[in-house]
């Protein structure tokens, strides 16, 4: 069996939230390999954005925030931001010198000896003192479950499968989900398909004027509410509503964004309502969220009663030696920045055995 490998941090994922968490490693004394280890289980940098669809250009990117210590600038916004922004993960992991290990698959976090983590991996096991999990959310799309969806003869795929608009040509499809993948999916299929349907569970919110600084501490606020009282997270967008763009008000004009309320059960050939009314369909897009992957945590008991794991800042409550960035309030790219400084400021008074600030 290989030998466990001693560091004083692990951080498990190289997205956004990673490599922040990283870079304030290094930036304070922490050498990678020596002191910590980057761990990422995707085949090269770019975190979720290397998994995302071709027609989601840079331009199309809500709100994408530098890295810490280098601004991503002359970006083209016609191209595909996956290309955009793998490019520019690639640059940041080689000019700051951050080791990335990939693609190692984190099978489990437990309990080790003298006070110190286990953590199980595909590529042999490390022992720390600390850990910061950085996993995001991508490699859980969340499915709903609804009576007769086993008996749709169509094909059924989730916005992580979403191969981009022509796909759907000539197809009739109904897009599931009120949020900004929801309606940028239906803005793009709807020139090509030949029926588009769109259901929610509830109407959307559209937000008009500006999305300030304030606004966005108040939504923060309320995520952030969830995960202190150990509730599963919700995503901030959840809580800020969807941006009244050009764009959308096109698609509002033309009837594309003709919000329907959610069917009650699907049939072979489409959905239903229990009112009777039917739509036939050859694709269901269920553009229904993610969820957050911390199933390698499980050895640790960190959830609470309430689904969730309670978070202070960035520290989970139940193990300090846990921190969590990308979580709940810290989901978004500059919360995630954020988050990585403050988990490393956390994490150095840890080791020193000084009291932890909640």
């Amino acid at each position: 069996m290989n030998d466990i490998r001693e560091v004083e941090a692990v951080v498990i994922g190289a997205g956004q939230a990673g490599l922040s968490s990283a870079y304030h490693l290094r930036r304070t004394g922490f050498e990678p390999e020596r002191d910590f280890v980057v761990l990422d289980h995707s085949p090269g940098p770019g975190g979720a954005w290397q998994f995302r669809w071709p027609s989601l250009t840079y331009g199309k990117v809500h709100g994408m925030h530098a890295l810490p210590g280098m601004e991503l600038t002359d970006a083209d916004p016609g191209r595909p931001s996956s290309e955009v922004i793998t490019e520019y993960f690639d640059r940041y992991e080689r000019a700051f010198d951050l080791r990335v290990r990939r693609p190692v698959d984190v099978r489990a976090v437990r309990e080790g000896t003298g006070g110190r983590l286990l953590v199980e991996t595909s590529d042999g096991d490390w022992s720390a003192r600390a850990l910061i999990n950085a996993t995001g959310t991508w490699d859980r799309p969340f499915w709903p479950r609804y009576p007769g969806q086993e008996t749709f003869r169509g094909r059924q795929l989730h916005t992580a499968q979403y191969p981009g608009p022509e796909a759907f040509a000539g197809l009739r499809v109904v897009v599931v989900g009120g949020g900004a993948s929801g309606t940028q999916h239906l803005l793009e299929i709807a020139p090509l398909a030949a029926e588009t349907t769109w259901v929610t569970r509830r109407p959307p919110v559209w937000r008009e004027g500006p999305f300030d600084e304030e606004a966005g501490r108040a939504a923060v606020a309320l995520v952030e509410e969830r995960v202190r009282q150990g509730l599963p997270p919700r995503s901030v967008v959840s809580v800020t509503g969807l941006p009244l763009n050009d764009a959308i008000r096109k698609g509002l004009a033309d009837g594309v964004l003709d919000r329907q309320p959610m069917f009650d059960r699907i049939t072979p050939d489409g959905v239903a309502w229990v009112d009777g009314r039917q739509v036939s369909a050859d694709v269901i897009l269920w553009a229904t969220g993610f969820r957050p992957a911390v199933e390698h945590l499980a050895p640790l008991r960190l959830r609470e009663r309430g689904g969730g794991i309670r978070v202070e800042g960035t520290r989970a409550v139940a193990d300090p030696r846990v921190h969590l960035v990308g979580y709940g309030p810290s989901a978004s790219t500059v919360g995630a920045n954020r988050a990585g400084r403050a988990a490393v400021r956390d994490i150095r008074r840890l080791l020193k055995e000084e009291p932890v600030a909640a």
